[in-house]
């Protein structure tokens, strides 16, 4: 009996689509891109730019073994992944097996599962030539600029290194900057820190309103305050919400898994592969951060039952970047309603993170009143500021939480003893702190 053949870049994902399509379904591997250009000439017609593509050695079985399954299929389902790769592997497998148009349909999922594949297969499309003429252009601008100057590199510098279309740009980005670093002339400023306590003896920190240039500014300061008495002068609480921050995209699934986990960028997406090979979640190159109606109901089941109806607030996100793909989704399990999953250590913490951040999506914002006293006293015309914050409702907060580059310039943030408008104020002591510029 005749069977469909469905071909798919990875043998993992193979492998898992396998286990969900009947016996009437061959699933095979492309392993990657089956034709390139040569590495033995620059492979472009320069006057033309007509590429010339061949078939490298190691793939030449490929190709053979591909042929002779697609030769006996009825019909060909080309399945590699839904952006520029992924078309033109399709376009190159259609060209190197000499596919037939009658025979041979598109199809394209943004997640492995078993209800997205099938919809797939009842919805084909044709090959996105746009797709496959942008992948020939990053294709063929990537062979003339490195082929054009890596020579200089290895006549120059060292045999060996390689020049590019992106990396060229970004050394250049980085000098620069380097430049401009070794450039900065440090400046050096002061602040002073308050160590004040209350009536009921509990400390806390404030923050003088004015910074010196020089050492003896400071100094002059700290002798025209010094016995000074303190009290608070002003009290100020505003009632302030945190929202959570979209589902992850490419990027700030790289950025949050490098701050919260230590995961290099090459390691985050080796394992975001392995996870979407496997079926555990969605498709993990995109720009977009919208979710499916199903994983919107998906969250919010799972927020009702584990946190309470208080906790949950379905949320569509719009994406900010220009020409950013709407109609994929955001990186996000395939079964919100999968909690834990058994892989290796690594694996399990970068799903965990996803998970989270998806869920922590769909929840109420966080309610917090921010208080800021400002302090004042009897010697020097100047304030002593701080500023405190206390949860009201933790809403998204009780599952994650966004992180950010550190900082040493915030201001303080912390628990604030009770304080009263009037209040008489201990000085503990104070205390000065010499910055300097920091260069960009």
């Amino acid at each position: 009996m005749s069977k469909k053949l469905v071909i798919v870049e990875s043998p993992a994902k193979a492998k898992t689509i396998k286990k969900f399509l009947g016996k009437d379904y061959e699933v095979e591997s492309s392993y990657g891109h089956v034709a390139d250009l040569p590495t033995k000439e620059i492979g472009i017609d320069l006057k033309s730019f007509t590429p010339k593509y061949i078939v490298s050695s190691d793939k030449k079985e490929v190709i053979k073994k591909l042929k002779k399954l697609s030769d006996k299929a009825d019909s060909v389902l080309l399945a590699s992944d839904e952006d520029r790769e992924g078309e033109a592997i399709a376009w190159h497998l259609k060209n190197q097996l000499k596919l037939d148009d009658e025979k041979t349909t598109r199809i394209v999922f943004h997640e492995i599962t078993e209800s997205a594949i099938k919809n797939a297969i009842k919805n084909p499309r044709d090959i996105n030539y746009s797709l496959v003429d942008a992948q020939q252009a990053r294709r063929l601008i990537d062979r003339l600029v490195g082929y054009e100057l890596s020579p200089i590199l290895w006549r120059k510098i060292k045999r060996g290194l390689s020049a590019g279309r992106v990396q060229s740009v970004a050394v250049r980005i980085i000098v620069d900057r380097e430049n401009e670093i070794r450039a900065h002339q440090s400046k050096s400023t002061f602040k002073v820190l308050g160590h004040f306590a209350n009536h009921a003896g509990h400390s806390f920190n404030a923050i003088l309103d004015k910074e010196f240039d020089k050492e003896t500014e400071v100094e002059n300061f700290l002798k025209d305050i010094n016995g000074a008495e303190y009290k608070v002068k002003d009290i100020t609480t505003k009632a302030a919400k945190k929202s959570p921050a979209p589902p992850f995209t490419t990027s700030t699934l790289q950025q949050d898994a490098g701050r919260k986990l230590g995961f290099s960028v090459s390691k985050t997406m080796m394992l975001a592969q392995k996870l979407y090979e496997n079926g555990l979640i969605t498709y993990m190159r995109t720009d977009s951060v919208n979710l499916s109606k199903e994983a919107k109901n998906d969250a919010l089941a799972v927020i009702t039952e584990t946190y309470g109806p208080e906790y949950s607030k379905p949320r569509s996100y719009k994406t900010k970047s220009k020409g950013a793909q709407e109609a994929h989704e955001a990186i996000r399990p395939t079964q919100i309603s999968r909690r834990h999953i058994e892989m290796d250590f690594d694996s399990n913490r970068l799903y965990d993170l996803i998970w989270k951040r998806t869920v922590a999506s769909q929840m109420a914002d966080a309610k917090i009143d921010r208080t800021t006293v400002k302090i004042e006293n009897n010697k020097v015309n100047r304030l002593f500021t701080t500023k405190g914050e206390v949860l009201v409702f933790d809403g998204f907060l009780r599952l994650y939480q966004e992180s950010k580059d550190q900082n040493d310039e915030q201001e303080f943030k912390g628990h604030l003893p009770k304080l009263e408008k009037g209040e008489a104020l201990k000085e503990e002591y104070l205390e000065v702190v010499q910055k300097f510029s920091r260069p960009p």
